[in-house]
């Protein structure tokens, strides 16, 4: 659950999220009934921290945003009915954001209040989570056009699933990284999930399946035996290195295919050190830029769907009060 307060559409004022990861972590992943109860029991605090923060009232607020989808539907709905009443109860206006839509919006934050570099319309944007991992051409701050996306798993997913196979816990990006920076990258060669040459579609689940059978060789195919430091440093380098590779190459062909110069990473993944540091490297010198935002405004967070909301708002839309939430809406 998040909540945040954005000033001229763009300028932080707050950001507050109450992370779920130690519930979860429990379980090796995201449990939606406990994520739903979670919600409700932090949407006001955290409404109110964010307020608070910003030095506002709620008096003060013009406007209000909401993720609509896509997600876990039971939470999406404690955020939307919260927005709906008090939207009723003070009478400003809100309106639903695709939250997959804000996510190339985040590179546009600026908490400092002083600018920020920004690319420009229209512009490629790669972003990777838990469940999702799509090529986005952003037109506008409310124009997208979907470019292409993961046929099966998504690559934060396989990012998890190898995490949890390797004993390190949940979530398991972060942690990947910082054990791939100690493994050597090129130790285990696993196939890259190409499908071919131009293509922008992705598939992580070969990947994640490949990874496993390693790893049950590793072990004799008894999973509970515990495994190696070397080892488990040089999987988790050589299965980064891999995803790293894929998204890379897709990034860049999508750059080719649409003439555009720009490319953005954005949601979970995109705080991946390596990640950032393979598109850094593979652009600047052909014309092409990158971008990213800082990693607090890369995993799901209130103040991107602020920006959106506030341009959504500004072309003149409005959410009406039977408004429903969306588990798998479409980039539109």
């Amino acid at each position: 659950m998040g909540a945040a307060v954005l000033k001229d559409g763009s300028h932080v004022l707050s950001s507050v999220i109450s992370s779920q990861d130690e519930i979860h972590s429990l379980y090796g992943g995201i449990v939606p009934e406990l994520a739903s109860r979670r919600h409700i029991e932090t949407v006001i605090p955290v409404v109110d921290e964010a307020l608070q923060q910003a030095s506002v009232t709620m008096s003060d607020i013009d406007a209000i945003g909401v993720t609509q989808g896509p997600g876990l539907v039971g939470s999406i709905l404690v955020g939307l009915s919260f927005a709906k009443a008090v939207a009723y109860a003070t009478g400003k206006p809100f309106v639903g954001v695709n939250h997959i839509e804000a996510h190339p919006l985040a590179v546009f934050l600026d908490d400092a209040g002083d600018g920020v570099d920004t690319p420009e319309f229209p512009y490629v944007a790669l972003v990777v989570s838990g469940g999702h991992t799509s090529l986005i051409q952003v037109n506008s701050f409310t124009d997208f056009t979907v470019l292409g996306k993961t046929r099966d798993d998504a690559a934060g997913e396989a990012f998890d699933k190898t995490a949890k196979l390797l004993g390190l816990g949940y979530p398991g990006g972060a942690i990947i990284d910082k054990l791939a920076k100690e493994g050597n990258p090129k130790a285990i060669h696993f196939k890259r999930p190409i499908i071919k040459k131009g293509n922008l579609e992705f598939s992580f689940s070969g990947l994640k399946t490949a990874v496993m059978q390693r790893v049950k060789d590793e072990c004799f195919g008894d999973l509970s035996t515990p495994l190696e430091d070397g080892f488990v440093r040089d999987i988790a380098a050589s299965f980064q290195e891999t995803v790293v590779d894929v998204l890379t190459k897709k990034a860049l062909w999508a750059l080719e295919a649409t003439g555009l110069r720009d490319i953005v990473i954005a949601g979970g993944v995109a705080c991946n050190s390596r990640l950032r540091e393979s598109l850094s490297a593979a652009t600047g010198d052909n014309g092409t830029r990158f971008f990213a935002a800082p990693p607090k405004f890369c995993s799901d967070n209130a103040a991107m769907i602020a920006l959106s909301a506030h341009h959504h708002l500004e072309a003149g839309e409005r959410g009406e009060l039977d408004m429903n939430a969306y588990p798998s809406i479409k980039v539109m």
